[in-house]
C-alpha cells in the first residue's frame, strides 16, 4: 500500500504530464478548450490517445484493462482535462460511473467485454435512467421488462439520455416488480446491445445546436437473463451508489473554468477593482469546492459511503458553474457569440447557453438537498 508521501509525488509528476499533453494537444490544434466539453466534447479520437496512456480505467483492476491506480491519481487527471477544456464526452459518464457500477455487480462477461472497451477507448454506453414526467424521482420510472422465456421484452422511454446515437451499449433502468408502498422495491437495470431495430434514438438539440441528449424509445425490445445487471429487483441500491460518483467529481464545479481562466489570465493591474474582486472571489469559492471534492475522492478509496457528501459538492458546485458567466458577463469587453475568433466571446456564449442545465443534470439540486436531510437526520 502506498504512503501519502508517495501518492503525493507520484500525483504531482502526473499532474506534470498530463499538462504537458494537453499543451502540445492545443498547440497542435488537435483540441480546442471549450466550456462544459465533458458532456459536449465528443472526440474518439482524442478518447483513444487518452487510452494510450493508461488514462482511462485508471482505478480498475489491470484484468478489466485498467492500471489500479489510486482515485487521487485519477482526480488529478481529470481535473486537469476539465481545467482545459478537454474534449471527453465520448467517455467520461463511462470511465466515471459505467465502468465502476459493471465492475461492482456485473457478471464476468459483461466485465470482460463492456469495463475492457471502456477502458480501451473504444465502448461509449449510453445511461437510461430518467423518463417523460419523471426527472430526477427515479423511483417513479415506468419504462416495464416482463419476464419471457430466456429473459426479458423492455417497452417504455427514457429521456436526456447523452450519446445513444453513439452507443455500443445502453443500461436501462427498469420496473420488474409492483409496489406501492415502497416504489424503490422492483427496479432492475439491463444493458441492452445497440444498434438494435426496436429501439428508437429521437434527439433533443441544445440551445447552441448541439446534439448528445436524445429521447430513446424500447420497442418490445427482446434481451436475455444475460443482460441483466446486478439483482434482479435491486437496482435501487445500484444506481443509489452510481449516483454518487456522477456528483461528486470536478466535473460539478470545472464546466465554466475555461472561462475563468481566460478571463484571469488576461486580467491586469488595469483590470479595476471590480473585475479583480470577482475574480479574487470567484477562485476562492472554486478551491473551497476543489477540496470538497477531493476529500470525496479520499473517502471513496478508502471504501466509504459518499451519498450526502456528494450532493454537497453538486449543490454548491454546479450553482457556481452557472455564478461564473453571470458574474463575470458584465465585467468583460466581449458580446457572447459563438461565431467568432475571440475565445473570451466563445467561452461566454459556451458558458452562458448551457447554464440552464448545470443544476439539473445528475439529479435536480432540490433532490439532492433532500439526500443530504435524510443523511442529517431531518427527514
Amino acid at each position: 500500500m502506498m504512503t501519502d508521501p508517495e501518492i503525493d509525488r507520484r500525483c504531482r509528476e502526473l499532474r506534470e504530464e498530463v499538462r504537458d499533453f494537453l499543451r502540445e494537444e492545443i498547440r497542435s490544434g488537435a483540441i480546442t478548450p471549450q466550456c462544459d466539453a465533458w458532456l459536449t466534447g465528443f472526440d474518439p479520437a482524442f478518447t483513444s490517445r487518452l487510452a494510450r496512456r493508461g488514462w482511462m480505467g485508471m482505478t480498475w483492476p489491470k484484468a478489466y484493462g485498467g492500471h489500479e491506480r489510486s482515485q487521487l491519481e485519477r482526480f488529478v487527471v481529470i481535473e486537469e482535462l476539465l481545467a482545459a477544456g478537454a474534449p471527453t464526452a465520448a467517455h467520461h459518464t463511462n470511465d466515471r460511473q459505467v465502468g465502476p457500477m459493471i465492475l461492482r455487480c456485473g457478471t464476468e462477461q459483461q466485465k470482460q467485454t463492456v469495463v475492457a472497451g471502456i477502458a480501451r477507448g473504444e465502448c461509449v454506453v449510453a445511461i437510461g435512467l430518467s423518463e417523460p414526467d419523471t426527472g430526477s424521482d427515479l423511483a417513479s420510472v415506468r419504462t416495464r421488462a416482463s419476464r419471457i422465456d430466456g429473459g426479458w421484452r423492455i417497452s417504455g422511454s427514457k429521456i436526456w439520455t447523452s450519446y445513444a446515437h453513439h452507443a455500443q451499449y445502453l443500461i436501462a433502468l427498469c420496473r420488474t416488480g409492483e409496489s406501492r408502498e415502497q416504489r424503490h422495491v422492483g427496479l432492475t437495470q439491463f444493458i441492452i446491445r445497440l444498434p438494435d431495430p426496436r429501439v428508437r434514438v429521437r434527439p433533443i438539440k441544445l440551445l447552441t445546436g448541439g446534439h448528445h441528449f436524445n429521447q430513446v424509445f424500447l420497442d418490445d425490445v427482446e434481451v436475455s437473463d444475460d443482460d441483466v445487471l446486478g439483482e434482479v429487483g435491486g437496482a435501487w441500491a445500484q444506481i443509489s451508489a452510481e449516483l454518487a460518483l456522477e456528483r461528486s467529481g470536478p466535473e460539478r464545479f470545472l464546466s465554466t473554468f475555461p472561462l475563468l481562466s481566460h478571463v484571469a489570465g488576461a486580467a491586469g493591474a488595469s483590470s479595476g477593482e471590480e473585475m479583480l474582486c470577482a475574480i479574487g472571489e470567484l477562485t476562492s469559492q472554486l478551491w473551497s469546492l476543489r477540496a470538497m471534492s477531493m476529500d470525496v475522492a479520499r473517502m471513496l478509496e478508502a471504501g466509504q459511503s459518499t451519498n450526502a457528501e456528494a450532493a454537497m459538492v453538486k449543490d454548491l458546485g454546479t450553482r457556481f458553474e452557472g455564478d461564473v458567466p453571470e458574474r463575470l458577463r458584465t465585467l468583460i469587453a466581449a458580446q457572447p457569440t459563438m461565431a467568432s475568433d475571440d475565445p473570451a466571446q466563445v467561452l461566454l456564449a459556451q458558458a452562458i447557453l448551457q447554464s440552464p442545465g448545470y443544476t439539473l443534470r445528475g439529479g435536480a439540486n432540490e433532490i439532492l438537498r433532500g439526500i443530504v436531510a435524510r443523511d442529517l437526520g431531518l427527514r
